[in-house]
This record gives structure tokens, C-alpha cells and sequence, in this order.
């Protein structure tokens, strides 16, 4: 059954059994508030530019929150807004994952690599069809906050690169710079969810995560100058990490039980991991697993003899868990980081969506307009394929929760999204 029209068709017999009551619902009419509206910037990352399944595509460009944000503004004043959309031609952009099966529970999840923007690559960094337009929505995948206010920048990161007049090499214009060189006189901040992210997906085993003291000069320095001409925004706190589908679907629990299923595995009450160099312990449920080793295929796999992760001398790799020492660090920068977040934003007078509560709340599983969202990988329509980035559906829930933190500091009332509009996992 396609899931999509069940939702849909549950959703008009709802409506139809409502109107059927004909209640009275006070919807106030559309007003900007105490803000201009006109023109609307977005800055952010992967999270802000539409990335979804692992990648960025034409469709995730389409549904990407500033997008929906910017259409329910036009009902308040609100101006055009663009996005550096890859051409039609080349719409799988970065290419992506799509779900080509699932049976009895088991998804077959292959990469999408045709039509891509790929033109090339200089330097280790993979670069893509250039865009020459306007641009409202500045979401760069990858990009850390630590990075807006370096020069030279889009030498390191192909979808910066691509949105700069000039080849490659020869642009050294810094993110922030860039994102504010025409008048604006609205914007939402979404950076920093990458000054953690990178650390935590890798296990600990990656970068480490941006020092906190140098988090709160970069955070206050790109809200110096989007508050440098009076205007005010919106932004967003750093979301859970720990709670999303990457951490939340490959558990002790069922790697014991796929493990238990074989008949050599049937005795197995342990699976050892590797919390530190030279070490080993069997793992508890404080610790997390992500979303790869799923599909890795390396739990018992033997390597000289001995099978991978059930015995102490072959335990799972540091970059295939965050043990519950190294949750701990993660939470404490998250919580570091968005202390430093509303601590600015209060000081200026900024409107806050928090982005924290907000996923933590749909991942622990709610119904809106019918449809049942959870942090549930594949089924739980919130996360895309890559088990970190959201799906339309949970884009639009974003969106929403933007649009009613605006509301409520300016006074404005800007119509929040149709959330029945937008999907979830895209089913074969």
C-alpha cells in the first residue's frame, strides 16, 4: 500500500467527519508583525539547504524549510525568494540513497548516481555545476559555524564553491560575507549543528568537536552582522544528535538477536566494542551504534579466526559507536552550544526555534494531522535514509516550528504549512 495516499485519504475522512460537526476555528488573519518580510535570507547547513537520504538533490532543494518559510511570508509581505537549484538535467545533484525494496522488514537501500551535478574535481574536493542566480537560501552542507568567517572557504566545500562567481581556487570570499553582500531585511541562522556532528557520526574516532569558547566569538560575530542593519530573525538551537535514527536503530539488542538467530550464534550474550586504543569491554545499552554497521555486515565475520565484535580481541571499531563515555561529551557540547545560542539571541532581541526540544519530541514518536511521526528508521517518517537528515514531512514540521517562534516574538501571523502535503520515506 502506498503510505503516502493512506495518510492523505485518512487525513480528507477526518476533514469530512469534522465538517460534518461544523466547528468554529479562530484563524487570525495574516500580518507581518512588527517586521519587514520582504527580503528573507537563510543561513545554514546541510539541514537548511534541503539535504535529505545522504544527499543533495534537485527534490530536497524543493522541499527545504526556508523555501516553505519564505512561501507562507508572501501572505505577510514577503518578497521572491531563490534558491540555487541544480538544473533539471543534472536534479540528483550530490546523488543520494533510494530504498529499492523492503522485505520482511529488511530494506535495500542503494546509492543514486545518475544525472548528478558532479563537473569535476580539484584537490580532493568534488566540485558541481556552477549557479549564477539570486540566492535567499545560503544552506551549505558541511559547513560548521567555525567556518563562516574563513577566507577561502569554498576551496574545501564544493556546494560553496559552486554558488561563487569565478573558477576554482580563485574566489576567497568567506561564507558570511557572501550571505550578506545584498540588503536583507529578515533572516533564520541554522549553523552549528556541524560543529558537533562530525565527531559524533564518527564515533569520537573524526575532528574533534569546535571548542567551545571559540563557538560563542563565531556565533556572536555572524549575529554582529545580521543584526548590523537593524534587522531581526530567527534561529535555531543544535538538535539531539543522539537521538535521531542514525544512533537509534542499530542497537545492542538487535545485534544480540540477529547474532542469537544463527545457529553458531545462539550462545552469544555479548558484543564488544572498542572505547578506547588497545581496549575493549562488552557493550551496555548506554552505548550507541550507528546507522553503517547495519549495514556493514561485520558482526561475526571472522578476522584471523576470530569473529568480529563477539570476542574481546576483535571488538566493533570506535568509528561504529559512540560509547556512553563520548554520549556524554556530545550532550555536553550540544548543551554548551545552545546555552551560547539563546544567551546571544536573548541579548539582540532574536526570535528562537528550539530545535532540541523540537526533534526530540517527534522522535520519541507523536501524531500530527493523522500522520504518526517517529524517530523510527524508515517507518517513523521523520529522518530520510541517512538516519540524520530530515524528510519533507519532517522539513515541514520544521518549517512550522520556525514560523510559530517568529510569530510569537513579532507579533506577526504568518499561516503555518500544510504538513499533509509532504512525504515521508519515499517507498519503491
Amino acid at each position: 500500500m502506498n503510505s503516502t495516499y493512506f495518510y492523505k485519504s485518512a487525513l480528507a475522512l477526518a476533514i469530512l467527519g469534522l465538517a460534518a460537526c461544523k466547528p468554529t476555528i479562530d484563524v487570525p488573519a495574516p500580518s507581518k508583525g512588527t517586521e519587514d518580510f520582504t527580503r528573507y535570507i537563510a543561513l545554514g547547513n546541510s539541514l537548511t539547504a534541503g539535504f535529505a537520504d545522504g544527499g543533495l538533490s534537485l527534490e530536497g532543494q524543493q522541499n527545504s524549510f526556508p523555501g516553505m518559510i519564505a512561501e507562507q511570508m508572501k501572505a505577510v509581505g514577503g518578497g521572491s525568494f531563490s534558491t540555487p537549484f541544480f538544473p533539471a538535467d543534472k536534479a540528483n545533484g550530490t546523488g543520494y540513497l533510494k530504498l529499492t525494496a523492503l522485505t520482511n522488514g529488511v530494506p535495500t537501500i542503494v546509492p543514486e548516481t545518475s544525472n548528478t551535478a558532479v563537473r569535476g574535481s580539484q584537490g580532493g574536493v568534488t566540485l558541481y555545476t556552477k549557479y549564477t542566480g539570486e540566492i535567499n537560501n545560503f544552506g551549505v552542507p558541511n559547513i560548521k559555524l567555525a567556518h563562516a568567517r574563513i577566507a577561502g572557504y569554498a576551496n574545501a566545500n564544493g556546494l560553496y564553491e559552486r554558488l561563487l562567481p569565478g573558477e576554482y581556487g580563485t574566489n576567497p570570499t568567506t561564507y558570511l560575507d557572501f550571505a550578506t553582500a545584498k540588503p536583507w531585511t529578515f533572516f533564520s541562522n541554522w549553523l552549528g549543528n556541524n560543529d558537533i556532528l562530525a565527531y559524533a557520526t564518527a564515533g569520537a574516532a573524526g575532528a574533534p568537536p569546535t571548542d567551545k569558547g571559540v563557538f560563542a566569538t563565531e556565533y556572536n560575530a555572524v549575529i554582529a552582522k545580521l543584526t548590523s542593519t537593524g534587522a531581526k530573525g530567527v534561529v535555531g538551537t543544535i538538535p539531539g544528535v543522539t537521538s535521531t535514527a542514525f544512533f537509534n536503530t542499530v542497537t545492542l539488542k538487535t545485534i544480540l538477536a540477529a547474532v542469537n538467530a544463527t545457529p553458531a550464534g545462539a550462545s552469544v550474550k555479548d558484543i564488544y566494542i572498542q572505547p578506547g586504543v588497545g581496549q575493549a569491554r562488552a557493550a551496555t545499552v548506554g552505548d550507541l551504534f550507528t546507522l553503517p554497521l547495519g549495514s556493514a555486515n561485520l558482526i561475526g565475520v571472522p578476522t584471523g579466526g576470530i569473529p568480529y565484535g563477539l570476542d574481546p580481541r576483535n571488538p566493533v571499531a570506535s568509528q561504529y559507536v559512540l560509547d556512553k563515555a563520548e554520549v556524554l561529551i556530545v550532550n555536553d557540547y550540544i548543551n554548551s552550544y545552545n546555552n551560547t545560542i539563546k544567551s546571544i539571541a536573548n541579548a539582540k532581541g532574536i526570535a528562537i526555534m528550539d530545535g532540541y526540544t523540537l526533534l526530540n519530541e517527534y522522535a520519541a514518536g507523536k501524531h500530527i494531522n493523522g500522520i504518526p511521526v517517529s524517530g523510527a528508521f524508515i517507518q517513523g517518517n521523520l529522518f530520510s535514509l541517512d538516519g540524520i537528515h530530515l524528510t519533507p514531512l519532517g522539513y515541514a514540521i520544521t518549517a512550522n516550528a520556525f514560523i510559530s517562534a517568529i510569530n510569537a516574538k513579532y507579533g506577526s501571523s504568518i499561516p503555518v504549512v500544510d504538513i499533509s502535503k509532504y512525504r515521508g520515506v519515499k517507498f519503491p
